[in-house]
């Protein structure tokens, strides 16, 4: 394949020629991870942060230290540091500093509940501060212009308005549909995330395919990168932007990610496998969101929204659990934020009868929705489907699943209202 530099030379890279020079990074954020996660048990318990069993939602009959996050989080940042360090193609810009920045806010948002039990409303706070960090970076604002212009045709919405006072004053529909989206995509991803994080090893393992799927897409992406679409970025890209960074897309910094991530997931999941030694926490279950939040925006890097859909079915699992809740509950008239047994994983336990057989039943169809993001992502990056398709099959795949779980709600409304035998 041909990957056009900055500096206008071509540097000749397979699929697999990528993957070589980014592996440094998958290894150190796992070796990190794997002798982090100790260490981070161990003051877990020295601190006394630790998970007591309850009788109604939590399986285990010990307590298990958390602070797993923060071990993720160390493998995280070691994987990317040595992403910073690679010689790459100069096409590929490095990742931007504004997504450690939320990650690290992300962090202290979820550490501060697992030692404190933080106020919903400081979660959702330290959310957006992280959120706020994308936004600042235009992570997410390109796929928010790549989504208006293939509706409009249009890409550069911005007009001024006269006001008192002020002047003319510029108003710009893409930046704040981005800002939007990416605070709708933050605060979503990472509590879907969290809502899965109920049985050993289930979220790890979890985002670890994910982000086997993030890699894949990421790889294809830049495989299929050419001229012209490196135009087609710099024009989306904010002007500001385009003159700081020294290259055109986040191809190379997608792979790093992807592959840190992988690392990370891959080093905590033997600690964190059934029997668990320590469980991610609140910190960690929303740094793996987020990470893999950022990852699906950064995917709608040069406006290819249908990119970011197949993402979104990517990170399926997590997504499809969180629509089945909402709607069970709505139709139950609880709140959707009402802790209950009865995910995805809670009914494949009860059905399969032990835990592992669970987690490995939601690990096949995140397996299995992963492919679908991943062909899908091809064939529109070859030309071979419309980018209409990723939409439709998204609103099939979760529509469906919404209409299931109005079908829960209503099962259960019937039992509570049928009459009980004295």
């Amino acid at each position: 394949m041909n990957l056009p530099s900055a500096a206008g030379s071509v540097t000749e890279l397979s699929g697999l020629g990528l993957v070589g020079v980014y592996l440094p990074v998958l290894i150190v954020a796992f070796v990190v991870t794997l002798v982090a996660t100790p260490v981070a048990r161990f003051v877990a318990f020295r601190v006394g942060v630790i998970d007591r069993p309850d009788e109604l939602r939590k399986v285990h009959r010990k307590p298990v230290a958390y602070l797993g996050g923060v071990a993720v989080l160390v493998g995280l940042l070691g994987g990317i540091a040595v992403g910073y360090l690679l010689e790459v193609p100069l096409a590929f810009r490095s990742l931007p500093i504004s997504i450690v920045i939320g990650m690290l806010a992300i962090v202290l948002t979820g550490l501060a509940d697992d030692v404190w039990g933080w106020d919903p409303r400081w979660k959702i706070a330290g959310q957006l501060v992280a959120a706020a960090a994308l936004a600042n970076s235009f992570v997410g604002t390109q796929a928010a212009a790549g989504f208006i212009e293939y509706f409009t045709g249009h890409s550069d919405l911005a007009f001024a308005v006269a006001l008192p006072l002020l002047g003319d004053v510029t108003i710009d529909p893409v930046g704040i549909v981005g800002t939007l989206l990416i605070a709708v995509f933050v605060l979503g991803g990472c509590n879907a995330a969290n809502l899965i994080d109920g049985l050993d090893g289930l979220l790890s393992g979890t985002v670890a395919i994910a982000a086997a799927g993030f890699l894949m897409i990421s790889l294809l992406a830049a495989m299929w990168l050419t001229d012209s679409d490196i135009t087609a970025a710099e024009e989306l890209l904010p002007a500001q932007l385009v003159a700081e960074d020294d290259g055109s897309t986040l191809a190379g910094a997608r792979i790093a990610l992807s592959m840190a991530l992988l690392g990370a997931a891959l080093g905590f999941l033997p600690h964190n496998w059934n029997p668990a030694t320590i469980f991610l926490g609140d910190t960690g279950s929303l740094l793996l969101g987020f990470t893999c939040v950022s990852l699906v925006l950064m995917l709608g890097d040069q406006g290819q929204t249908h990119l970011v859909v197949a993402g979104l079915i990517v990170f399926g699992l997590p997504i499809m659990d969180t629509v089945l809740a909402i709607f069970r509950r709505k139709v139950q008239g609880l709140p959707a934020s009402s802790p209950d047994a009865q995910h995805m994983h809670h009914q494949l336990m009860r059905t399969l009868g032990g835990v592992k057989s669970a987690v490995i039943g939601m690990w096949c169809i995140e397996g299995v929705l992963m492919l679908i993001g991943v062909t899908l992502a091809l064939l529109t990056l070859t030309h071979e489907i419309r980018v209409i398709v990723p939409y439709v099959v998204f609103t099939v795949i979760f529509g469906a699943t919404a209409i299931v779980g109005i079908q829960m709600g209503r099962r259960a409304g019937r039992k509570s209202d049928s009459p009980t035998e004295p």
